[in-house]
């Protein structure tokens, strides 16, 4: 790689990290992120950079030509979108949008993809093919902006050779970066349960069809369908976080809800378990009278790397960062909605280390006190430019 990518992207760190700032000091939630697509929209303008707006209404698409622009079409995707999280870092630029934060990090994936975007821009006679840049909308909230996009027609009338995304990644300090190749997130599966009885008083159990017992009941059994159902070589995880039985300490709610999650890597046992599922709600109700409303929402697929992209990445990381600098990744159990884009062409998913080497800024994603070491901006720009000029 031409080392006048990375020289132009340190002498430029304070506009990175300018941008990053504005982004995070201005969240928006899933599908709403009208400022932002504004923002991106009025910078690459500046730039001089072609760009396509309307996309899932927010979402843009970036087309920057290289030398020989035939040649190959390298796809980029950040997602832009924030979290219903009230901030509570002390930092300058923590949000000034109430109960909104980017506790996940898409203020730097949007702002490492604008600054690959401006330093190939710059520099079109030192690569080779074509990059689409997408910014997309919605990545935290099913069904996800990436299957809208291209249910909109993203790519039909071109497919890329490859596309690639980052996540930021606190596990790992600043300077390097993770890679999986084959599979590595898992689907995620929204189910709601509703177990309907007839209510009562508390002293009068016996006149009552009881609810809580069926969700208690349905709770101690439900996991012995990951335990015993789906071979124990398949990653898979029921979890259920919310229960609603909103009756009182003399009273037997009428019914009671249930939500969770099923999350797992095979397709093929991912439908097995929602028929498990709700067949084992529906008998657990039914046998003591009561019956099981069963919605199980299908959400994100599987996040698959391809492995021969995945393995070039990883030798150019090495080329770059040097070997003590990319870490090989194991299975993680959290969804990407970037599997839509997965399932179609050639992709790889990697992360960026955004911890500080003195112990700083290492609070996970999804936290109210998230951060991270800005340095880190320039080494995701610097691989995004990387995956296109390699």
């Amino acid at each position: 790689m031409n080392p006048l990518f990375k020289q132009q992207i340190d002498a430029q760190f304070e506009l990175w990290q300018h941008i990053r700032r504005h982004l995070h000091r201005h969240p928006e939630l899933s599908f709403r992120e009208i400022e932002t697509s504004k923002y991106i929209a009025n910078l690459l303008s500046q730039w001089g950079i072609d760009y396509e707006t309307g996309w899932v209404e927010t979402g843009i698409v970036v087309t920057i030509k290289g030398k020989n622009p035939d040649k190959k079409l390298i796809a980029l995707r950040a997602d832009m979108d924030a979290l219903p999280i009230q901030e509570t870092s002390k930092q300058e630029y923590k949000s000034i949008n109430d109960g909104v934060m980017h506790a996940c990090g898409h203020d730097v994936h949007t702002t490492c993809a604008l600054g690959a975007a401006k330093i190939l821009n710059d520099n079109k006679a030192l690569w080779e093919g074509t990059v689409k840049i997408v910014f997309q909308p919605g990545e935290e909230k099913w069904p996800g902006g990436g299957k809208l996009m291209l249910e909109q027609g993203l790519f039909a009338d071109q497919k890329p050779d490859a596309i690639y995304a980052l996540h930021v990644y606190p596990e790992l300090s600043v300077g390097n970066i993770g890679v999986k190749a084959g599979e590595y997130m898992a689907s995620a599966d929204e189910i709601y349960i509703t177990f309907v009885g007839k209510g009562g008083h508390g002293a009068l159990p016996e006149k009552v069809i009881d609810p809580v017992m069926m969700m208690a009941d349905f709770l101690m059994g439900v996991q012995q369908i990951v335990s015993r159902k789906i071979p124990a070589t398949i990653p898979a995880v029921l979890s259920f976080g919310k229960v609603v039985a909103d009756g009182a300490t003399n009273i037997i709610p009428t019914e009671v809800k249930l939500e969770g999650t099923f999350r797992t890597f095979s397709e093929h046992w991912r439908a097995i378990a929602h028929d498990l599922i709700s067949e084992f709600a529906t008998k657990t109700a039914e046998k003591v009278g009561g019956k099981a409303l069963v919605d199980i929402k299908v959400g994100y697929p599987a996040l698959h790397n391809n492995e021969a992209l995945s393995n070039r990445f990883i030798t150019t990381a090495i080329d770059i960062l040097g070997r003590n600098h990319v870490y090989p990744l194991q299975h993680r159990m959290t969804a990407e909605d970037f599997a839509y884009l997965a399932q179609q062409f050639p992709a790889c998913f990697f992360r960026l280390g955004t911890a500080s080497e003195n112990g700083e800024h290492t609070a996970s994603v999804h936290q109210s006190h998230f951060d991270i070491d800005e340095k880190a901006l320039s080494v995701g720009i610097l691989m995004l430019c990387a995956a296109v000029a390699c």
